[in-house]
């Protein structure tokens, strides 16, 4: 069954996520604050941690910023973003960068050829816990022949660590499904920002759902996408169709949503892709915008973030959400 477009109250009190490339191994610097933080002003309000109102028609777009080093880059102010809707500049009514909760869910594959791959698996959600904020909650979503909540939403997240010690790996991959069951749990979620973080070695052999159906879904959602792919090294690798698409779904799945796609060789790289994951959700900007175009026609709306260079910075990058559907009511 296809989806149908988020409703008004959704789009309105999205998070529109954000995500990173991150060229080679993951970095082990510490994000480059460039200037103090600046009390906000009244241009520059932090958002607080309530939902937005409805009525208030706020699109609230996290953005990354990395240098050439791929390090995050704090200490901007308002006046080094620009937001564009179809094209159209927008006035920004609020910036912020505070650390705010999340709702996220893992995914993680327990397929037959994940094996050898469970122990680093288990290790990589630790460590990108470690980063998590007291008021964050999740959910545990395990999928081989067929997806299963198996930690439903908890802010306990010691919960989910513990379940996953009893992880036993068998079965097909149902990708597709255990994506499509984590984006309707999240609409349990308490925290206006949301992220899926999956962790997999290969595509989808055993789903009812379409590829189709799980792209127009996350397109239309609020909720931000990073997929690990655990791949066996291009010389090592016998396999099958379905298998060898695996990077190209996952990256298919992820970005759209402003989420990335990470690739990983080297099991050791694992927990510290996994941790890069959480220190990125924690050093975004978000920007906030009421959008110049009033009519809620349901039509989708691209989105773009351009930054002014500051003076005596090596080039910068940003990294934001492409879109989102308008409202129709």
């Amino acid at each position: 069954m296809r989806s149908r477009r988020v409703s008004s109250s959704l789009l309105l009190t999205a998070l529109l996520g954000t995500g990173i490339l991150f060229a080679g191994g993951p970095s082990e610097e510490d994000p480059v604050n460039i200037t103090p933080r600046a009390r906000p002003t009244a241009a520059a309000t932090v958002f607080p941690k309530a939902n937005i109102r409805v009525d208030e028609n706020v699109v609230l777009i996290p953005v990354t910023v990395t240098d050439p080093l791929n390090r995050f880059v704090t200490g901007l102010d308002q006046d080094a973003f620009k937001v564009y809707e179809d094209k159209v500049e927008q006035k920004i009514v609020s910036f912020g960068s505070e650390d705010a909760p999340l709702s996220i869910g893992i995914v993680f594959d327990t397929s037959g050829s994940m094996g050898a791959k469970l122990e680093k698996s288990r290790q990589a959600v630790t460590e990108f816990f470690k980063t998590a904020n007291p008021e964050d909650e999740a959910f545990l979503i395990e999928f081989n022949d067929r997806p299963e909540i198996v930690t439903p939403m908890t802010h306990d997240l010691e919960q989910i660590q513990n379940r996953l010690l009893f992880t036993q790996s068998k079965g097909r991959t149902a990708l597709l499904d255990a994506v499509l069951l984590a984006m309707h749990t999240m609409k349990s979620a308490h925290n206006p920002r949301k992220a899926l973080i999956i962790i997999s070695d290969g595509g989808d052999n055993s789903s009812r759902y379409t590829e189709s159906d799980v792209k127009n879904l996350v397109k239309e959602s609020d909720v931000q996408i990073y997929a690990i792919g655990i791949y066996e090294p291009v010389q090592n690798r016998g396999r099958s169709p379905e298998e060898a698409a695996g990077p190209g779904l996952l990256s298919d799945i992820s970005e759209p949503t402003g989420g990335r796609h990470f690739v990983v060789d080297n099991l050791n790289e694992l927990p510290d892709v996994a941790a890069k994951i959480g220190i990125e959700l924690r050093n975004q900007y978000v920007v906030g915008y009421s959008p110049s175009n009033s009519i809620r026609d349901g039509k989708y709306r691209k989105v773009s973030v351009k930054l002014v260079q500051p003076k005596g910075l090596p080039p910068l990058h940003a990294f934001w959400r492409t879109g989102y559907y308008a409202p129709t009511q």
